[in-house]
């Protein structure tokens, strides 16, 4: 049964236009409703009683999930068409705009991953003085607390005791919700016991103990990075007594089991962290702003207690092994693939693509609907849940769909770094590509209506694209928007140039240098270096290099150096051969090894001028294979099992003779 669609013009403030919607969406739509969550919430509740029910509307979808529980009928599905697309002062038609966000919002959702996470409600409060002990007796009767304060605690006297305070003066503190471990140097505890006032053990450094929270009140640095990404680190100025009710107030909600989304997986065979020692990729770890990456031998471990989900790993991750789960980095593809689709068919030319948040994005587009011009009737807003996740992959892969230009509404907790240098990536690759102007930017307008402003300038001119099909990981993808950019922007077959560090790049070979020990393909991770196993060759395929440096650094030579580019032609797919060189053959039965010029060197240098090698035929043993080297020294008679004549039997007759012999002479 088709799903039907229920349409409200908001009050008069907005006038969708139901034949052009119904055409575009391919759904049933109703006639124009004035208030369907106040004087008509009645058509509504009949409406759920028939089927699948699409409401346009985003502000009430509580009011309209409470009216379906009521009712005995499932939550229908919701679309804001008000704030993103009808409250616009842009006179365009917005029925393209609105069947893309109607398509996007009926798109499976594949399933969220997650872990649980306990929390028994053992705080710890740190601080000082009245402000710690005031803090932890608040929460006392929710929370199993302890405070450590740095100077000593004057707890009331002749009261129950409600909570322990001792003194001591925080050394380190790791760990997450519900399993933080901390540790004291100069911790005295109190005794619970005795006349007057409270009396501390002697102090003592290394105390360590463990609790499920940390409320920190100490006014100083934090004990985390990124602090505020920490599950369980409360953290409030003890001078700002609305803070301290803040923390207090989330401090009491921390107990009981809570599911964890688990943003990040991981594939440790495809990290390209290091080899046999040598350090390669360090890309992640420069990045993850909560410390939840750490090197784990030849590849790198995420912590998913602490990662916080920010995406900036698997945005910047060149072998895949880090992506981005909630969602994947094919359904963000997909739906990207959606929106432009849905624009195209309903009528619509050359969409632009906003980028967004779920909080401070939502609200910022919701108030410039609300109270400023909105934003024009060709901008697409995607809400995500870390924009750290939207790489250059995603950005290039947007363009190659359709879309004009790509903005990045970054908000206040966005890690601009890390999507500034992924922003920069795909600029150099689209412009490479022959896009020319900024088709994709970073927007951080102070209020709401900055952001308008930015918006209804005039979009980058495009050339005609035809849309991709994406297949395959990120690197696939971007290669094939690329690929698709630059047959529309008519570019040359040239090397596109990247900025320092990129993923993507050429191999080059100082043939002089090379001698070809092939240590760099041994310890290549992804394989892009590799030996031919019928002649002393060095092969390369480009596109399968990662730029990880581990064979820049493992060269004993120094031949190697990295080259950022990114090579458009098929020639990138291919193994060609960096350095080749003519085998050696052996002297014995002159089977093919090694590499000529490299033996005829060693056996200039030692031949004669060696004392190993001056009156005897070691030389030789250089120019024999592996079979024949060891032959030839077994048969030596220098080799080192060589044990002299084997001793003649000895008979009876031997021993006789040699009786006789013996006395005879006596």
């Amino acid at each position: 049964m088709k799903a039907s669609l229920l349409l409200c013009n908001c009050a008069g403030t907005q006038s969708p236009d139901r034949e052009k919607i119904a055409a575009a969406t391919g759904l049933a739509c109703s006639r124009v409703h004035t208030g369907l969550c106040t004087g008509e919430v009645d058509l509504v509740a009949k409406a759920l009683g028939t089927g699948d029910v699409i409401i346009a509307c985003g502000q009430e979808e509580a009011t309209f999930a409470a009216l379906a529980e009521e009712t005995g009928q499932p939550a229908p599905l919701c679309v804001d068409i008000r704030d993103r697309a009808g409250w616009s002062d842009d006179p365009a038609d917005k029925t393209p705009k609105i069947a893309a966000l109607i398509a996007l919002a009926t798109m499976p959702v594949p399933p969220q991953k997650t872990m649980d996470v306990m929390s028994g409600g053992v705080c710890l409060v740190l601080g000082q003085g009245d402000v710690a002990l005031s803090a932890a007796a608040q929460l006392a009767p929710m929370l199993s607390v302890t405070a450590v304060t740095t100077d000593a605690p004057d707890a009331p006297v002749g009261v129950a005791r409600a909570f322990d305070a001792h003194r001591g003066v925080l050394r380190q503190a790791r760990g997450s919700l519900g399993q933080f471990e901390v540790t004291f140097d100069g911790f005295a505890a109190t005794a619970p016991v005795g006349r007057g006032a409270p009396t501390a053990a002697p102090p003592r450094d290394g105390a360590v103990s463990t609790c499920d929270l940390i409320l920190d009140l100490r006014g100083e640095v934090p004990l985390f990075p990124a602090h505020e990404k920490r599950d369980g680190y409360l953290r409030a100025d003890p001078g700002d007594p609305l803070a301290v009710a803040r923390a207090l107030l989330a401090a009491s909600h921390m107990v009981g089991t809570f599911e964890k989304p688990l943003h990040i997986a991981f594939h440790e065979s495809l990290c390209a962290h290091s080899r046999a020692g040598q350090v390669g990729c360090t890309r992640c770890l420069d990045l993850c702003p909560t410390g939840a990456i750490v090197p784990a031998g030849e590849h790198v471990s995420i912590d998913p207690n602490i990662c916080a989900g920010c995406g900036a790993c698997a945005a910047v991750c060149p072998s895949g092994a880090a992506s981005y789960d909630d969602p994947p980095a094919a359904h963000v593809f997909a739906m990207i693939r959606t929106a432009a689709t849905a624009y195209r068919d309903a009528g619509g030319v050359l969409p632009r693509l906003l980028i967004h948040d779920q909080d401070h994005g939502a609200e910022m587009i919701a108030l410039a609907a609300r109270y400023g011009r909105g934003l024009p009737a060709d901008v697409i807003p995607l809400a995500l849940e870390a924009l750290g996740a939207f790489g250059h992959a995603e950005m290039l892969v947007a363009l190659a769909s359709g879309f004009a230009s790509v903005d990045l509404l970054l908000g206040p907790k966005a890690d601009r770094e890390a999507i500034a240098a992924q922003a920069d990536l795909a600029s150099a690759l689209s412009s490479g590509a022959g896009i020319e102007g900024t088709a994709i930017r970073l927007l951080e307008p102070a209020d709401p209506d900055a952001l308008s402003d930015l918006l209804f300038t005039a979009a980058p001119k495009m050339p005609a694209v035809a849309p991709i099909l994406t297949l395959g990981g990120r690197r696939d993808a971007t290669r094939l928007a690329v690929k698709a950019l630059a047959a529309a922007g008519g570019v040359g077959e040239a090397p596109i140039l990247l900025p320092t560090g990129a993923p993507y790049g050429a191999v080059l070979v100082n043939e002089d240098a090379c001698t070809l020990c092939l240590s760099c393909a041994s310890l290549c991770p992804p394989g892009a270096l590799s030996d031919d196993p019928d002649a002393p060759k060095l092969r390369f395929r480009e596109d399968a290099c990662l730029q990880c440096g581990i064979c820049e650094t493992i060269c004993p030579e120094d031949a190697i150096t990295l080259k950022p580019q990114f090579d458009l032609t098929d020639n990138a797919l291919r193994q060609r051969a960096l350095k080749e060189e003519e085998p050696y053959p052996c002297i014995e039965c002159g089977a093919l090894f090694g590499v000529k010029s490299t033996i005829e060197r060693i056996v200039e240098k030692l031949e004669g001028k060696h004392s190993m090698f001056t009156h005897s035929d070691n030389a030789r043993l250089i120019r024999m294979c592996d079979d024949c080297r060891v032959s030839a020294q077994y048969h030596s008679e220098a080799q080192p099992f060589f044990g002299g004549a084997r001793p003649k039997v000895r008979t009876s007759d031997d021993y006789l003779k040699e009786r006789e012999i013996k006395k005879d002479d006596g």
